[in-house]
């Protein structure tokens, strides 16, 4: 199905089951796209902080590598606490 033939899709002719399962699979679409744009944001922001000089080969060095590790540890760790963070916020 292309993109012209969905747009003419009538999505009232879907019965209960077929509307779950398409939002559900929104959903996935959804979150996976966030995931990539996530990983994304911090390949890049990694990048800018750990590879400062000239690349010089297809590998990094042990020092970008262990930027690298670190940087992306940091982004994980702060991650997580404002996920917490929020969830706490919005309980109480």
């Amino acid at each position: 199905m292309d993109a012209s033939s969905l747009d003419d899709f009538d999505l009232q002719q879907l019965n209960d089951r077929d509307k779950n399962e398409l939002r559900k699979f929104l959903a996935n679409e959804n979150q996976k796209a966030r995931v990539q744009a996530t990983i994304h944001s911090l390949t890049d922001m990694c990048f800018n902080k750990c590879i400062t000089g000239a690349i010089k080969s297809g590998k990094l060095d042990k020092t970008e590598e262990g930027c690298m590790a670190n940087c992306a540890d940091r982004f994980l760790d702060v991650s997580s606490l404002t996920v917490k963070q929020l969830q706490n916020m919005r309980q109480g």
